[in-house]
């Protein structure tokens, strides 16, 4: 979770859900920490979805017609299964009568795209970009930076206002992250500023930073 990530895009079915979630959008990318929503009105094309019946939901309410509308489903289009989600609802004519398929009798998931995850429950879908820059790499490191400095705050008996000195020695790349996002990192942990220095091995604490081993002195200022 503390790793930032760019975009999520959420097919919408109809206008008000899309209004509701623009209600709290700031809320949602807050949450999950991405750093933008879009969301598709027309999924066709880059999110393709599945359906299958739910035999639990359906076995008893269709007996000897659950054979066959298995295979109707088998044939769904996009468009089909967009309807289905939309409306709630879906007649089939199975041997000259009309069947009717709920949308929580039957289980509608989404294929997984190239550099995205995608998940749905119920109606809602979501497609999460799960590709990482070198800049969203660069502000994950601080955010598990500052969460390392963090627990050393807290099993030193800190208080909350205390503020602190910051020694590290670490390789270029992760120091590179920190420089780049000193001034947050400074204000999420109350230090003035990060001191980049040789620590004698032994003096100082060993925290592990997304699989980078850095070596850190940290100790109340004042």
């Amino acid at each position: 979770m503390r790793q930032p990530l760019q975009k999520v895009l959420i097919p919408v079915l109809n206008p008000a859900m899309k209004d509701q979630l623009e209600k709290v959008e700031e809320l949602i990318k807050s949450e999950v920490n991405v750093k933008e929503i879009s969301y598709l009105i027309d999924t066709e094309g880059f999110i393709k979805k599945k359906i299958k019946p739910n035999f639990v939901a359906l076995g008893k309410k269709l007996g000897s017609k659950m054979k066959a509308v298995s295979a109707a489903l088998a044939q769904f289009t996009q468009e089909d299964i967009s309807n289905l989600e939309k409306e709630g609802s879906y007649s089939l004519n199975i041997d000259g009568e009309s069947v009717t398929i709920e949308v929580n009798e039957v289980d509608i998931s989404s294929e997984d795209i190239p550099g995205w995850t995608v998940a749905s429950k119920g109606a809602l879908t979501v497609a999460l970009d799960i590709t990482i820059t070198p800049e969203l790499q660069q502000e994950g490191d601080a955010r598990e930076f500052v969460n390392r400095i963090q627990k050393i705050r807290k099993d030193s008996g800190f208080e909350l206002t205390d503020k602190i000195n910051v020694v590290i020695d670490t390789s270029e790349t992760l120091k590179n992250s920190l420089t780049t996002y000193k001034d947050y990192i400074c204000a999420e942990i109350l230090a003035e500023n990060l001191y980049f220095q040789a620590i004698t091995e032994g003096s100082g604490i060993e925290i592990d930073v997304n699989d980078n081993i850095l070596q850190t002195i940290v100790s109340k200022k004042g």
